[in-house]
């Protein structure tokens, strides 16, 4: 008996004993358990069994009763069955999850990629950056600007609109979009490391590296995800160019690094 038809039958939900006894009736006159375990090697105490459960899911006809005989449904037929109950099946656990997502609409869990090297986190965000189709946001260090600069071209290069901000040295050279470089002289934490990407309002990026070295990063596509990162490259960008004409002031009124602009210990 061919092992692989029997696994396939397995793996439709039919036991070893189920497989091999439809197996062993296709083709054949209608046949006795007994006829049929002799065949099949299905133990004889099992055989009867066997046929009831075939039976119930409508694999086997049994026909008359003394003795009863079996013979197996078409195996097209057969298919074309499990087809549609499998479809059924679907269609109610469909109905069913949504409504308990109904029932739940308060709460919802939302699942983020979790990367904790550098380079999975670069080559996460030269993917969202290859993948986008109208518009990047990105902001980043300048010694991370450079792992992601090639990206950044060929999106360029595609037409993609990026808006682009580059802490402590040039960022690169763009036809379209915007590049603003900052020396970091507001940052009040010129130790950490942030890195934020985001891909058509949707694919968003977000890392840090607290202390220069270690790195934590989620990563998703999600709208809110994605519109919380916009925000903040948004933000900062925005804040880069009030600062690049306004600098001077802003210091002799807030203070070195603009220490005095929020309340003590928000900083």
């Amino acid at each position: 008996m061919d092992r692989d038809i029997v696994g396939q039958l397995v793996s439709l939900g039919f036991s070893q004993y189920e497989a091999r006894a439809y197996i062993g009736l296709i083709g054949q006159e209608p046949m006795t358990g007994y006829a049929l375990g002799n065949l099949t090697q299905v133990p004889q105490p099992k055989v009867y069994e066997t046929l009831r459960r075939l039976a119930d899911k409508r694999a086997v006809i049994q026909i008359g009763s003394d003795p009863a005989r079996f013979v197996a449904v078409p195996p097209d037929h057969l298919l074309s069955q499990l087809d549609g109950d499998f479809c059924r099946r679907l269609a109610e656990a469909k109905a069913g999850l949504a409504e308990i997502g109904r029932d739940h609409g308060e709460e919802e869990l939302r699942v983020l990629r979790t990367l904790r090297t550098w380079p999975a986190i670069e080559r996460r965000a030269v993917a969202l950056i290859d993948a986008a189709e109208r518009h990047v946001w990105l902001s980043a260090h300048s010694d991370q600007i450079d792992g992601v600069r090639s990206a950044v071209q060929r999106a360029d290069v595609r037409g993609v609109r990026l808006n682009v901000l580059c802490l402590g040295g040039a960022g690169p050279e763009l036809s379209r979009g915007q590049v603003r470089s900052h020396d970091g002289a507001f940052d009040p934490d010129r130790q950490a490391r942030k890195f934020a990407v985001v891909a058509d309002d949707r694919h968003a990026l977000w890392a840090q590296a607290a202390d220069g070295v270690r790195w934590e990063c989620m990563a998703a596509s999600d709208p809110l995800l994605a519109a919380v990162v916009t925000g903040h490259v948004r933000h900062e960008l925005r804040l880069q160019a009030v600062v690049a004409d306004f600098g001077p002031e802003l210091e002799a009124r807030y203070g070195p690094g603009l220490g005095d602009l929020l309340a003590p210990g928000t900083a």
